[in-house]
């Protein structure tokens, strides 16, 4: 019990709460003609219009409930418990600040609010100020929102927690792709210090030469190593199986595979583009062809479009199928997936509705990955 009163006391508030969004100022457009509305309208409301100015300086406590949980629910349910106030029906509207508190606030902060809750109802039923019906009701519809406050946070942190291990999933998946890439690099630099060495006593220049080679190579290998090392997380080993490369993009155009079929096009020179930024397009462009495979109903063609300049390497999936609702929605795993692997080699990648018609899929990486 007292590991869960802890526990309750040391939970955090919940990360990144919007301050202000349109439909607070909606909500608050509505609520002050409401209470006005209700002042002028109802019969045999005792204080109209001090019940009436006060409901009205309340509502803009909605403006930052989030932001300021506890204070709002101390003024909204302090001031309307010790003033007439709370005979109005739209006074209700306290209620949203309460399920703010507890999807928002800290364990602190709730345990305070529901006693300031708490003592609200306590004296306004020894004032008698509570009709029969209003001693079930009240806890009822209190006990209800406190439920739906929890309920939603608690599906966030769910939601957070798995975001993560997407994030986390093609961090481990990138690190792979990079193991392979310096793998290779030290394979060649040792090939290359075996043929200096044999060739050392009759051709002094071949091993220079090959000295040369040997430092490239441990160049790059040492500037991917470091990119691995930034993104690797766990402590698994990396797999030992080949990465994907540019070559590979024509494998998305077997024509054995279900669904639409996939046209692959590839311009400008690609020539010198660092592995993990090539596998890192081929990844992008499997994900974008299974997701059109998946989700655009009645496609007639999926196009996978790679262009390269100096600078960049450009990746473009579109289809033209009817996008389904849902993927107009939160971005799911695989999507996000995409946009972390992107951001991990200093590139981005967009995904949406196309104008013209069906989905698309945009990334953008540099040619060098950051250091």
């Amino acid at each position: 019990m007292f590991e869960l009163l802890r526990s309750i006391r040391d939970e955090p508030r919940s990360p990144h709460p919007p301050a202000r969004v349109w439909r607070d100022w909606a909500l608050v457009g509505v609520l002050v003609p409401l209470a006005v509305l209700e002042g002028l309208l109802r019969p045999g409301m005792p204080w109209r219009v001090v019940s009436v100015v006060v409901v009205v300086a309340l509502v803009p406590t909605l403006l930052w409930r989030r932001t300021r949980p506890l204070l709002m629910v101390a003024i909204g349910f302090g001031v309307s418990g010790i003033i007439p106030a709370q005979e109005m029906y739209t006074v209700a509207f306290v209620l949203i600040l309460l399920y703010a508190l507890l999807r928002w606030g800290s364990g602190r902060e709730a345990v305070l609010g529901l006693a300031v809750v708490l003592a609200k109802g306590v004296l306004a039923a020894a004032f008698g100020q509570l009709a029969p019906a209003d001693l079930v009701a009240g806890p009822a519809v209190i006990s209800a929102t406190v439920a739906l406050g929890l309920a939603a946070r608690y599906r966030a942190r769910a939601r957070r927690r798995e975001l993560e291990q997407v994030a986390l999933l093609e961090r481990e998946r990138l690190a792979r792709d990079l193991h392979d890439t310096v793998a290779h690099h030290v394979s060649a630099m040792a090939i290359r210090a075996q043929a200096g060495l044999a060739t050392a006593p009759g051709d002094p220049a071949a091993a220079t030469d090959a000295l040369r080679i040997i430092e490239a190579e441990a160049s790059l290998a040492l500037a991917e190593m470091r990119s691995m090392v930034r993104v690797l997380r766990h402590d698994r080993p990396a797999g030992r199986d080949p990465g994907p490369r540019l070559a590979d993009l024509a494998t998305l155009a077997d024509g054995s595979r279900s669904g639409p079929p996939v046209d692959v096009g590839i311009t400008g020179d690609l020539t010198g583009v660092p592995s993990p930024v090539g596998a890192a397009v081929f990844r992008l462009a499997q994900e974008s062809v299974t997701n059109a495979r998946r989700h655009a109903r009645h496609a007639k063609r999926i196009e996978v479009r790679v262009s390269a300049d100096p600078t960049s390497v450009r990746l473009r999936v579109s289809d033209d199928g009817q996008t389904r609702p849902r993927r107009r929605n939160a971005p799911g795993y695989g999507l996000i997936g995409m946009i972390e692997r992107a951001e991990l080699l200093g590139g981005t990648c967009t995904a949406g509705p196309d104008p013209a018609g069906g989905w698309t899929v945009t990334a953008v990486l540099p040619r060098a990955a950051p250091a």
